[in-house]
C-alpha cells in the first residue's frame, strides 16, 4: 500500500509535506512521466475548490506538468464530479482536483483521475509516490507558469447536467441551497434557476478560509432553518468539493444519502431500471435501509468505506445505483463518480414526477438508531493490538445480536478512529459507544 495516497488522494495541511511547492511540483512532473510509460498522451485538465490554498497549489502542480513537456487546462473553480465528466469527455488522459472535500480550509488534497473519469490505481498512486519521496529533480529550477484557465469548460459540465433533467418535468419549486462556501457556490445556483426552479442560496460567499465551516453537508443546520423561514420545497446541501449531498425535507428534516439509494432504489424499480434488483452502499448504511429495501424484493450489497469501494463494486458486477449515507451517489448510467448535482436533479426529478414531497417519499424508511463516534488518535495502531479492544468489541456484539452492528475503522484521510453501533436501543448503544472509545482512547488517543 502506498504511504502518501490514501483513499481519496493526497491529503495534509497545505504546505505541509506532500502539499508543500517542492513537492506538488514534483508530482506535476511524475503524473507527466507516468502517461509517457502508459503510452498516454500528455494531456490533463485540472480544476479546484475555493480554499485560499488552492490556486498556489495549481500553480505548483500546472508549472511541474508543463514544465516536464505536458499540455494541461484548468477549469477553474469547479466541482470534483466536473473534472470526472471533463477528462472522459474532452480526451484528457487525466484529471487533477485540488480539493479537501469536507475538511476545513487550512488542509487541502489532490485526488487524480484516469482517462475514465474514475480515481487512478493504487499501483500509479505508488510510482507517483516514489517520485515525491526521490525528491531531487532537475527541473525544480524551472519558474512557475501561469495557470491556462478555460472557461467554457465549466459550460459543456452545466450543459450535459442540463440535458438530465426531463423537459416535462419543470417546475416552479422552491429551493434552498447550502453550498458550503465551496465549490458549487456559483455553479449550483446559476444551473437550477436555469432549468427555471426558484433558488435560496446560502453560505455561496467563498472568502477562502470559509468553506465547510459550520455549513454544507456536515453541517445542515441552519439549511433546516431557512428551508422552514421560506417555506421551501426542498433544501439541499453540499461539501465543498459537492461531491456529495445530503437534504432537508419541506418539513424541515434532515436526510442522508440512505435516503436518497432508498428514494432512488425504488423509483428506477418502478421504472424497471434497477440493474439486478441490487444497490450498493458501504458498511456504514443504516440497517433499516436494507430492511426496507429487502421488503421491497431489493437487495443491498455492502462495501468498505470509502466511494472508490462502491464504484469498484457496481462497475465489476454490473450494477447501476450505489452510494454512501454521507451523500456520495453514484448514477452509473450518467456518471462514473458521486455527483451532489446530478444526485440533486435526479432526487428533483422523483419530487416532480411524483407530486410529493419528500417528507411522503421517505416515510416508510425507519432508521434503526446509531451512534457515530469519533477519537482522535496520535498513531492509528491495530486495533487488534490494542489492550482490552478484541474483548470489548466481542461484548458489544454480543449484546447487539442480530439486530445490530459494530463498525471500527481509521479514517483514511484523519487521525481519527471511527466508531459505529447500530441497535434497537438508543440508550444501549450510546454506552457501549463510549465504553468502547474509551478503550482505544486510553491507549493511543491524542494527548490533551
Amino acid at each position: 500500500m502506498s504511504r502518501l495516497f490514501g483513499t481519496d488522494g493526497l491529503r495534509a495541511k497545505a504546505g505541509d509535506f506532500p502539499l508543500n511547492e517542492k513537492s506538488v511540483f514534483i508530482l506535476g512532473q511524475a503524473l507527466y512521466n507516468l502517461l509517457a510509460r502508459k503510452n498516454l498522451p500528455p494531456r490533463v485538465v485540472l480544476g479546484r475548490d475555493t480554499r485560499e490554498s488552492g490556486s498556489w497549489l495549481e500553480e505548483c502542480f500546472y508549472s511541474g506538468f508543463v514544465g516536464a513537456g505536458g499540455e494541461a487546462v484548468s477549469a477553474g473553480v469547479i466541482t470534483t464530479p466536473g473534472i470526472s465528466f471533463l477528462v472522459r469527455t474532452n480526451g484528457f488522459s487525466a484529471g487533477v482536483v485540488i480539493s479537501a472535500s469536507h475538511n476545513p480550509y487550512q488542509d487541502n488534497g489532490i485526488k487524480i483521475f484516469s482517462h475514465r473519469g474514475i480515481k487512478i490505481p493504487e499501483d500509479w498512486e505508488e510510482e507517483l509516490e516514489l517520485d515525491i519521496l526521490a525528491g531531487d529533480w532537475a527541473l525544480l529550477r524551472a519558474e512557475k507558469i501561469p495557470v491556462k484557465i478555460n472557461h467554457s469548460l465549466r459550460k459543456d459540465y452545466l450543459d450535459f447536467l442540463r440535458q438530465l433533467f426531463p423537459e416535462k418535468l419543470k417546475k416552479k419549486l422552491r429551493l434552498v441551497v447550502d453550498c458550503a462556501n465551496g465549490a458549487s457556490s456559483e455553479i449550483a445556483p446559476e444551473l437550477f434557476r436555469s432549468l427555471g426552479f426558484e433558488v435560496i442560496p446560502i453560505n455561496n460567499l467563498p472568502d477562502g478560509q470559509n468553506i465547510n465551516l459550520s455549513c454544507g453537508s456536515l453541517h445542515p443546520e441552519k439549511l433546516a432553518l431557512t428551508v422552514r423561514k421560506e417555506g421551501a420545497d426542498l433544501g439541499i446541501a453540499y461539501d465543498g468539493d459537492a461531491d456529495r449531498a445530503v437534504w432537508v425535507d419541506e418539513k424541515g428534516n434532515v436526510l442522508n444519502g440512505d435516503h436518497t439509494l432508498f428514494v432512488q432504489a425504488l423509483y428506477l424499480k418502478e421504472k424497471n431500471a434497477l440493474k439486478k434488483n441490487t444497490v450498493v452502499a458501504t458498511i456504514m448504511s443504516n440497517m433499516g435501509l436494507e430492511k426496507i429495501l429487502e421488503e421491497n424484493g431489493i437487495k443491498l450489497l455492502r462495501t468498505k468505506v470509502g466511494d472508490k469501494y462502491v464504484l469498484e463494486e457496481m462497475l465489476q458486477n454490473d450494477y447501476n445505483l450505489g452510494g454512501e449515507q454521507s451523500g456520495h451517489t453514484i448514477f452509473l448510467d450518467y456518471s462514473v463518480a458521486g455527483d451532489g448535482l446530478l444526485t440533486s436533479l435526479k432526487m428533483l426529478e422523483v419530487i416532480s414526477e411524483k407530486k410529493r414531497g419528500l417528507s411522503e417519499l421517505v416515510k416508510d424508511f425507519k432508521e434503526f438508531p446509531q451512534i457515530l463516534l469519533n477519537v482522535r488518535v496520535r498513531e492509528k495502531v491495530p486495533l487488534a493490538q490494542i489492550p482490552g479492544y478484541q474483548e470489548m468489541a466481542e461484548e458489544v456484539k454480543n449484546k447487539l445480536g442480530k439486530d445490530g452492528r459494530l463498525e471500527v475503522r481509521y479514517s483514511g484521510t484523519e487521525p481519527l478512529a471511527r466508531i459505529m453501533i447500530e441497535g434497537r436501543e438508543l440508550k444501549q448503544i450510546e454506552e457501549l459507544a463510549g465504553r468502547l472509545a474509551k478503550v482505544i482512547e486510553n491507549y493511543c488517543g491524542l494527548i490533551k
